[in-house]
């Protein structure tokens, strides 16, 4: 599924649920929660490309496998916290909404700690 398609399905969708909100609000709401799960699903078959695509990069550098594998875990939870944020403003509460947010920066935070504490320990290193 191409960005084309994707934007394409957003937007017929976002269509259809105005058309459908004069009628019956939460249908068009569960049309939009039905659409952002198809869309989520293919970005997530997306995955394996990148993964495969990280590991050729790996091997050719030579880089530690944590600092990949901490980089794939902040996509992952920017990914699930900017939808599950999404879905929650789009149904009315945005504070909620806002809180996800602000958790999925924290835990991206918690996750790069240990790369920020080694890059800083490796400047002290050049340093000293």
């Amino acid at each position: 599924m191409t960005v084309v398609t994707v934007g394409i399905i957003g937007i017929m969708t976002v269509l259809m649920a105005v058309q459908l909100k004069s009628m019956k609000g939460e249908y068009g709401l569960y049309l939009v929660l039905a659409a952002a799960c198809v869309i989520f699903f293919y970005g997530t078959l997306r995955l394996r490309g990148i993964l495969e695509g990280m590991q050729k990069i790996q091997n050719m550098i030579r880089i530690n496998p944590v600092y990949l594998n901490t980089l794939l875990k902040m996509t992952g939870i920017t990914y699930i916290a900017e939808f599950s944020s999404g879905i929650c403003k789009d149904a009315g509460y945005g504070a909620l909404g806002t809180q996800i947010e602000i958790f999925g920066k924290l835990s991206i935070l918690a996750v790069s700690l240990p790369v920020i504490l080694a890059l800083l320990d490796t400047l002290q290193g050049l340093l000293a």
